[in-house]
């Protein structure tokens, strides 16, 4: 068994509260999940902060560089979108 987790900062330009960055996450969290229904994504840190966001994205397979793959696809996919920039990208691949 295969286990990614990829962990995505966020910068959020043009926010200005905290209502406006959680309806900016519920769309790309929902727009992720719609698109890859096998991952699992939730915004795991910087809750407080109006124009940053941390979001766990995590994926099980058999294959590590299928797992790998998708990862880097939901990265991609977040970007492309064009609501928010990636600050960083920490990818984890752990062999069970």
């Amino acid at each position: 068994m295969v286990i990614g987790a990829l962990r995505i900062e966020l910068y959020i330009d043009g926010n200005r509260s905290l209502k406006g960055k959680r309806q900016m996450l519920r769309s790309v969290i929902q727009r992720v999940k719609s698109r890859f229904g096998n991952v699992s994504i939730s915004e795991v840190d910087s809750q407080d902060l109006w124009q940053r966001a941390t979001i766990g994205v995590s994926f099980v397979s058999n294959d590590a560089p299928y797992v790998n793959s998708i990862l880097d696809q939901v990265s991609g996919f977040i970007e492309s979108m064009g609501i928010v920039q990636i600050v960083s990208r920490d990818l984890e691949i752990i062999h069970f």
